[in-house]
């Protein structure tokens, strides 16, 4: 344990503690360039309202979003398949009053339909298909944006609004003016955020990974986190009342209030300031 656990290891009652903490080096996180054989590349252009958002779902490849000074959302993807073709794969866009849904869907299996739907409607499968679809995505300034993939790692940097990010098999990365929400199974999370306003709950979780949650300054919070194997270090005072365990922790920063959850069982955990 870190700074906190030092000063906490016997702590009863009521205390405070500080720490403090460097955030790790992070490469890209997805290869993007296709092969040279079975390839095709795809892109569509868009107008969302402020408000509105623009969601991936992908099965099998990363998703990358960057923030934009033009108008329209841009979405490009590149679709490559080693024994089956990606030509049987075909990305759909689905235009609705929330925003726009833009899904990869593959060949239909075992008599069940794919089909593209926003947020927890539709049906996306992969099964016996090796295709894995990439994609690129440029977001205008106050359009929030909704990733979603299995096998694959979601990047979203210099975003202005919020973001919510959900994968299993790779990391999650984004940096965003608004707030962020993000979840994965086997990878680490990065996450910083501008704002710190959030109603009910904020949720960071992973199984086998990092989580590294930048806040801004003044935030006020009741923060819960929980490691098996790792540390957990924080940047802001953290006040702790009862019992002190070295890899669960229950704190208010400042006046408290709202709540900020983290998990992870093979992993760090830590908190800084500054986003």
């Amino acid at each position: 344990m870190n700074t906190i656990g030092a000063i906490a290891l016997a702590a009863a009652g009521l205390m405070t503690v500080t720490g403090s903490l460097e955030t790790p080096p992070v490469g890209d996180l997805f290869e993007m360039t296709p092969s040279a054989q079975q390839a095709r590349d795809w892109e569509w252009q868009g107008n969302v309202d402020r408000g509105d958002a623009v969601e991936i779902k992908g099965i099998n490849g990363g998703i990358k979003a960057t923030g934009t000074t033009g108008g329209q959302v841009t979405v490009s993807a590149i679709k490559k398949g080693k024994d089956d073709d990606p030509a049987d794969v075909r990305i759909e866009v689905v235009e609705h009053s929330g925003g726009v849904t833009i899904c990869a869907v593959y060949p239909d299996a075992g008599g069940k339909k794919n089909e593209c739907a926003p947020g927890d409607g539709g049906r996306l499968s992969s099964k016996d298909n090796d295709v894995s679809v990439s994609f690129v995505v440029q977001v205008p300034a106050g359009v929030r944006f909704i990733g979603t993939t299995v096998n694959g790692e979601i990047e979203a940097g210099n975003l202005e609004a919020d973001v919510v990010a959900t994968t299993v098999n790779g990391g999650v990365k984004v940096s965003t003016s608004g707030l962020v929400k993000a979840t994965t199974v086997n990878g680490s999370i990065q996450a910083s955020m501008g704002r710190a306003d959030w109603d009910g709950k904020l949720s960071f979780n992973t199984v086998n990974g990092s989580i590294t949650v930048n806040l801004p300054p003044g935030v006020n919070t009741e923060v819960s986190a929980s490691t098996v194997n790792g540390s957990m270090n924080t940047d802001f005072p953290l006040t702790i009342k009862g019992r002190f365990s070295m890899k669960n922790m229950h704190g208010t920063i400042g006046s408290g209030g709202r709540e900020l959850e983290m998990e992870t069982v093979n992993g760090s955990i830590r908190l800084k300031s500054g986003g």
